[in-house]
């Protein structure tokens, strides 16, 4: 018996050896697809999300698996790595090899960690995701209570990014500002996420309204890796990104334009820090000099006090727009420092990924503005505020913070 698990009246109409694993077969029937893990001893349905109709061929090309049905269209499955190394139960967790992966730039709601999404719709076929498919398998005595966290190495070692199962307490939602950063699923079982191929997203200034994208830029091609960890335990594997073969660009363009990016991007986290910084002395501030101003006894105080606040305002203005709360008020309220530095930063994101003299030249531009910025902002943090805090404290009223 050769069909063994398959049903009677389901004659079988076409079989495929898969291209890597010799004992691992497919077969389509006139009821629908089955599949065999030992070279067709037993088999099992294998239908997914297909109609029910007869399966008349079966193509493996580019690592996909094509199915042609009778009346239902051409399908496509696309993570043939997981089929082949799937295991129905793990005792530790477990990162499935995902598929080679290309840099390029395209929609496809597929490109969404979306459990509820079948993969089909009504109208218009669907795109493979644009990004790094991963899968991942959480053994059946997995806790909710233990973080799950995905790591994500260059070649070189050096840590490009970090997914966790836990979403940041901290984060503020506000419009122009960064959407937050994507989580991991801890549901038992297999789990997908897919990573955009993107460096980290940039932080905000809470409430300001910037017209523009955080995200971090896509990584030049290479291979990674990816390391699993929930709790002690931990599963690696690794996937390599392909250039777009459409786009003529060497390696040294995609060096010269990581360097850039990744430059710029934490340039631009250092400000916007050091922004949230300085605001949250000046809110400290202003609140203790509303309190004491009317007390004769903290009148030396209020006289160190007030002009720090006014410096620390001072800075804060030059550094960034508040007024802005929508799309167009750009027109009415003319954009600040970290605003045309984010701006310059979108502008030679692409990808394309070539760094042109425009950039670079603007940069430059911004790059000597900062350099006074930086150094004003820097002396308002390590001598103006711990000077005020060393009076406050003395005067019995506490210090400035931020935690």
């Amino acid at each position: 018996n050769i069909s063994s698990g398959i049903p009677y009246g389901a004659f079988t109409r076409v079989i495929r050896e898969d291209s890597k694993d010799k004992n691992l077969l497919y077969a389509g029937t006139e009821k629908g697809m089955y599949i065999s893990r030992n070279r067709g001893t037993s088999w099992e349905a294998f239908q997914l999300n297909l109609p029910v109709t007869p399966i008349l061929d079966l193509k493996i090309a580019h690592e996909d698996l094509v199915v042609a049905t009778s009346g239902r269209s051409f399908w496509i499955l696309d993570d043939l790595s997981l089929v082949r190394e799937m295991e129905k139960t793990v005792q530790a967790p477990k990162i499935y090899t995902p598929e080679v992966s290309y840099l390029g730039s395209w929609s496809s709601p597929l490109s969404r960690s979306n459990s509820d999404f079948d993969g089909t719709d009504p109208f218009e076929g669907v795109n493979p995701a644009n990004g790094v498919v991963v899968y991942y398998h959480l053994a059946e005595n997995t806790t909710d209570s233990i973080k799950v966290s995905l790591e994500i190495h260059d070649e070189s070692g050096n840590l490009i990014r970090t997914i966790t199962s836990e979403k940041n307490p901290d984060f503020k939602t506000y419009d122009g500002g960064p959407s937050p950063e994507p989580t991991l699923s801890v549901k038992k079982g297999i789990n997908r996420f897919v990573w955009d191929m993107r460096y980290p997203t940039m932080p905000g200034i809470p409430t300001a309204y910037l017209e523009a994208s955080y995200r971090g830029h896509q990584v030049v091609p290479g291979t990674y890796k990816l390391i699993l960890k929930n709790g002690n335990q931990t599963s690696e594997t690794s996937v390599i990104i392909k250039p777009n073969p459409l786009y003529e660009i060497t390696m040294a363009d995609y060096r010269e334009y990581d360097a850039f990016m990744k430059t710029r991007e934490a340039e631009l986290t250092e400000m916007h820090n050091m922004v949230n910084q300085i605001m949250g002395y000046q809110t400290q501030l202003k609140a203790l000099l509303t309190k004491t101003k009317e007390k004769e006894e903290f009148k030396s105080l209020n006289e160190t006090g007030n002009p720090l606040q006014k410096s620390l305002q001072n800075w804060d203005e030059k550094m960034i727009q508040r007024k802005s709360t929508a799309y167009d008020d750009v027109e009415n309220f003319p954009n600040k420092f970290t605003a045309n530095y984010l701006y310059m930063i979108n502008q030679t994101e692409s990808p394309i990924p070539k760094v042109n003299k425009g950039s670079k030249d603007r940069y430059a531009e911004l790059w000597e503005e900062w350099k006074s910025l930086k150094a004003e902002g820097e002396k308002l943090l390590n001598e103006s505020v711990p000077a005020f805090n060393q009076k406050a404290q003395k005067a019995g009223v506490g210090v400035l913070f931020v935690k």
